[in-house]
């Protein structure tokens, strides 16, 4: 494999990010149009790519949830092409002007956005983040620098390459968009130690990557894609109507960082809920581990699978499974539900299921998460569903921006100042 130069990347990448973000809107928006016509006539060398990632994969014994999120089928890319264009239909942020004033003096102020600059994006598996993250990038002007893990190299690199002609094809300068083609751990300490050329990075893995970056990192870091995601079921809520949330919070697509890992069950409605939440994901496969008033409020109940229910250890709150697995705690309050979420959680989606309004409003004002909800599935933090087109993170943390990292969060501003030949008295 031939030997990676970083800085030479960096440098051709903010060389091509400083043009890139002064093209036209339609300019950049045509890129991302032809990206979307060419995922949607990809041929052969994706689909042999792909198959030979996930086949080395398997022998070196990646995670079930992993290899899920490593595997391209023809809806996954048809998703990407899509992503693209409804990220091309969406407002251009860049050269918007905000907060503008007069000043006494006559001097005029405002805000107007413009690009981040050079960023670093280090994720794992999900190939069709090469697709999400280039697309955000290029309609807001940012060069990017990728690096995926070796679970998708081949499957990236044959994405890359259709980006990089799509944006060729359309005038757009291609070295905007680089991916790190190579599995050698040793280049990810140099790239983070890189603060004179990259101005932002963001990590899209496990807590593994996200300590590694915090032990190198000399740039801003945005954090995200960790979500040990709960719902409470409120004494008040609707049990038939929130079994069905619950399902789908958890096995919609249960490899994913919103998806559901612990609900919390207030005592009140322990028996009415429990039997037959429990069936249903059983039902589904799910794996549900109890506390003692969750096993007690099971027994004799019917539609129970005994080798899908097992005691809960302690372990398993605050634990992201990324599977079929679901643990259960029982309460006996809204104030023990929030106390659990803020040791457990980490920041990410956590919602209540109550017909109770003061609860609603206490959950979302004293729940600190990135998003909360009331009498919904946590699997609706995600870029697309919040109307974004895509997202290059969720960030979990606050600054400078916290959820899904769509468009606008991907700008800065500068302030603009037009005078009369003023001077400061």
């Amino acid at each position: 494999m031939a030997e990676v130069n970083l800085r030479a990347m960096a440098l051709s990448a903010r060389a091509a990010g400083r043009k890139l973000a002064l093209l036209s809107t339609d300019q950049r928006n045509a890129t991302l149009l032809e990206i979307a016509r060419r995922l949607d006539a990809v041929g052969e060398e994706l689909w042999e790519a792909n198959r030979a990632d996930l086949e080395q994969a398997r022998a070196e014994g990646i995670s079930p949830a992993l290899l899920d999120r490593s595997t391209l089928t023809p809806k996954r890319v048809a998703a990407m092409a899509q992503g693209c264009r409804e990220v091309a239909a969406l407002p251009d942020p860049l050269g918007q002007e905000f907060d503008g004033r007069l000043l006494p003096n006559g001097l005029r102020l405002a805000k107007r956005r413009v690009p981040l600059g050079l960023i670093a994006v280090i994720f794992e598996s999900r190939p069709n983040v090469t697709a999400e993250i280039s697309s955000l990038c290029l309609k807001t002007g940012n060069a990017v620098i990728m690096r995926g893990g070796r679970e998708s190299l081949r499957t990236n690199g044959v994405l890359i390459d259709l980006i990089r002609s799509a944006c060729e094809a359309t005038g757009v300068p291609a070295d905007a968009v680089q991916l790190i083609r190579s599995t050698d751990r040793a280049l990810v300490p140099e790239l983070l130690g890189m603060d004179d050329l990259i101005d932002l990075v963001i990590p899209r893995g496990g807590q593994g990557l996200q300590n590694l970056v915090r032990q190198y990192a000399r740039m801003p870091v945005i954090y995200g894609g960790i979500g040990v995601c709960h719902l409470f079921v409120d004494a008040s809520a609707d049990i038939a109507r929130s079994i069905p949330v619950i399902h789908n919070a958890k096995t919609q697509a249960p490899s994913v960082c919103n998806a559901l890992d612990t609900v919390l069950v207030h005592r009140a409605v322990v028996k009415d809920l429990l039997p037959p939440m429990v069936a249903a994901l059983n039902a589904s496969g799910v794996k549900v581990l109890c506390d003692p008033p969750s096993l007690a409020a099971l027994e004799g109940a019917s539609g129970i699978q005994s080798d899908l229910v097992a005691p809960a250890t302690e372990e398993d709150y605050g634990r992201e499974f990324l599977s079929l697995v679901l643990s259960v705690k029982v309460v006996d309050s809204l104030d023990e539900a929030i106390a659990h979420i803020a040791r457990y959680g980490t920041n990410h989606s956590d919602g209540i299921l109550t017909n109770d309004y003061a609860n609603a409003q206490r959950f979302l004002n004293e729940v600190d998460s990135a998003a909360v909800y009331v009498n919904a599935s946590t699997r609706f933090t995600d870029g697309g569903q919040f109307g974004l087109g895509a997202e290059v993170a969720i960030s979990t943390q606050r600054m400078h921006a916290r959820g899904p990292l769509g468009l606008q969060e991907l700008t800065t501003y500068k302030w603009v100042v037009q005078g009369d030949y003023h001077v400061r008295k």
